[in-house]
């Protein structure tokens, strides 16, 4: 059953919007709450709390996305569904106001890096500021000098976030801690878990919920206030969402979550995501999509929502392409660095992230972790995991907006390619590479580290980018065996819609809708290569998965590694396994979608500077020869004389 409308412009978005819920929905166990969405009849709208409370529920809430909507919620939100719970919903599905009564599954969604300086540029009062390496690193904790967010450079350009409104969305926000209190926009905020306007945090013994009150002092802590440390986007506002604290999560909380106050919230971020135990493939429910198809496209007055979502915290044994969250094409994925520019061992790598900010999770030093706000008016020193990282970026887009608030949600995914750096970050597995316009990525840091500074002064002058369209460049629909020891390869030619109204010439994403089994889903590895000759890998091996019955059904594999590129010509699919053990299994469709826009000036200046850049590198090339030639002709005559 369908409620409501998808509303994303082209057929072929709304089909994989219903294949990425399909795949996921299907996966779950059936675990069932008392919350129920409820469509009602027009007419009825005014009585759906009277409604609500008739048939044994606290109260209705009116959801901001379809028509007539309701979120029909209990009155203990830690209960899972009891048998008396069940006749108030066949109750209720009989009553002549009812149009469409929808249960709500539960599922696991886990918070991501929970964990049982010198004032050289600028100054500032709070103590913690010194130890604040990834806003200014001058080697504190034997890091590296100078890889930082470079905020120094945009603060000193005099954007601090002021106007910005950030949701955290989260176990709540400690919203009366001295350091928050100023920039907290109570407006904006609101408890999905318990369905009241307060988000505070819920006690527990171990401070388990203090994941939220620490992204939020990442972001909008206050300055000088001589209190903790200080936020990327020190005089944004910070609104608190309280959404991760209940047994399950819902449908209905994440999309009303997502969605909530898109006018007044600019950016929402999200440290958490499915479970990170290398094993899980999931993603965003069908609400939860339309209301993030309705954010990026009704958001901010029609610039779009910016959703920016850690990357995961499942290290080797994980591949965030199986996290339909962090590889959404509507979201900004962000990965995470140490002081050092090496990865975190709880870093995931995959196609889909975009850029990094900086975490810990290698050095015992107290000092090299992130310092920030914690419950109850304390600070602490320990924030780490892509929990810490999301929020720095959401920062730095809140600063890039202050300096210009027209930028859309893809002018700020165009300014992240665009001005992130390579700086010191390096990887042992994963080398930088360069796609066919010239882009340096890494299949772990993406585009590389976020630059506030570079971003800032890009966005001033920013226009906005060109019209984007959806190109479905073709489908394999053939069942094709794959047993190890042999590769499976496929192509498709495209002429990327050339001719039509959606003809994509310059790439954004590109997804590859895969539906795939084997034996053991775990030991699978899928490589897609473009018309220009970058090898994107969508999918790693992760030796913890053990699934042989599931694998893949529809799921959409992202890259942004052809970010830019023409997609006109063959591309390349491999599909093989990895391990020790034999395995078979079968793919039973590739279908390949091109995102990206008609028109990107700014690409064809990227590719004539790269031009430029190879033919000096080959001329000094050729002059070094030519040297080394002569010296040792020189050497040899002065021998022989």
């Amino acid at each position: 059953m369908m409620i409501g409308s998808l509303r994303y412009g082209t057929a072929v978005v709304l089909i994989l919007l219903k294949s990425l819920f399909l795949a996921t929905h299907a996966t779950e166990d059936g675990i069932f709450t008392n919350h129920l969405l409820v469509q009602l009849h027009e007419g009825a709208h005014d009585e759906a709390h009277q409604l609500a409370t008739e048939h044994g529920f606290h109260s209705a809430r009116k959801l901001p996305f379809g028509e007539g909507l309701f979120h029909f919620y209990p009155q203990n939100t830690h209960q899972r569904r009891s048998k008396r719970s069940l006749r108030h919903r066949q109750h209720l599905e009989k009553d002549r106001r009812v149009k469409n009564v929808l249960d709500q599954e539960g599922f696991g969604r886990q918070k991501r890096g929970y964990r049982s300086i010198d004032e050289i540029y600028i100054k500032m009062t709070d103590p913690l500021f010194s130890k604040q390496w990834y806003l200014i690193n001058t080697g504190q904790a034997d890091g590296t000098p100078g890889l930082d967010l470079n905020v120094a450079e945009a603060w000193g350009l005099g954007y601090t976030g002021r106007g910005i409104t950030i949701a955290i969305m989260d176990d709540g926000i400690d919203y009366l801690h001295p350091d928050l209190a100023s920039n907290y926009n109570a407006e904006a905020s609101f408890d999905f878990s318990s369905n009241d306007p307060y988000p505070y945090p819920r006690y527990t013994d171990d401070w388990f919920n203090s994941h939220g009150t620490r992204c939020a002092g990442e972001v909008s802590a206050a300055a000088n206030n001589n209190i903790c440390g200080v936020g990327v986007a020190y005089n944004s506002k910070v609104a608190g969402i309280r959404m991760l604290d209940q047994p399950f999560m819902t449908d209905i909380i994440e999309a009303s979550s997502i969605s909530h106050m898109p006018q007044v919230i600019d950016i929402y971020s999200a440290s958490w995501g499915p479970t990170d135990d290398g094993k899980t493939v999931d993603g965003p429910r069908e609400l939860t999509l339309q209301a993030m198809a309705d954010g990026v496209n009704k958001g901010r007055g029609g610039k779009g929502s910016i959703y920016v979502w850690a990357s995961g915290d499942g290290g080797s044994y994980d591949d965030c392409n199986c996290d339909g969250y962090a590889s959404s094409m509507w979201t900004i994925s962000i990965n995470s660095a140490i002081n050092d520019g090496r990865t975190a061992l709880y870093d995931e790598s995959c196609s889909s992230t975009l850029a990094s900010t900086f975490s810990n999770g290698r050095k015992r030093n107290p000092e090299a972790g992130v310092a920030t706000t914690d419950l109850y008016g304390n600070c602490t020193l320990r924030h780490s995991g892509t929990s810490a990282a999301a929020p720095e970026a959401a920062g730095v887009f809140a600063l890039a907006l202050e300096a210009n608030p027209n930028l859309t949600w893809r002018d700020m995914q165009h300014l992240s390619v665009l001005t992130s750096k390579r700086n010191q970050l390096h990887d042992e597995v994963h080398q930088w590479r360069r796609n066919g316009v010239g882009l340096e990525f890494n299949h772990l840091f993406g585009y590389g580290v976020l630059d506030a500074g570079g971003m800032v002064k890009m966005a001033k002058e920013w226009k906005t980018v060109p019209e984007r369209f959806h190109c479905m460049a073709g489908s394999l629909q053939d069942v094709h065996k794959i047993q190890s020891g042999d590769k499976l390869i496929l192509t498709i030619s495209t002429d990327s819609c050339q001719g039509k109204d959606n003809f994509v010439r310059y790439l954004e994403h590109v997804q590859a809708v895969v539906t795939v089994n084997g034996s053991r889903r775990g030991d699978l590895n899928i490589n897609m290569t473009s018309p220009m000759g970058t090898k994107s890998i969508l999918l790693s091996c992760r030796p913890r998965d053990d699934d042989a019955k599931v694998g893949f059904d529809k799921w959409p594999f992202m890259t942004t590694h052809t970010w830019g590129e023409d997609p006109r010509g063959t591309w390349v699919l491999e599909v093989g396994f990895q391990g020790d053990e034999p395995q078979k299994g079968a793919l039973k469709e590739w279908t390949l979608m091109l995102h990206g826009t008609q028109s990107a000036p700014y690409i064809d200046q990227i590719v004539r500077d790269y031009q430029s850049k190879l033919a000096m590198s080959k001329k000094e090339e050729l002059e070094e020869e030519l040297d080394e030639a002569v010296e040792r002709s020189l050497k040899s005559l002065l021998s022989k004389n």
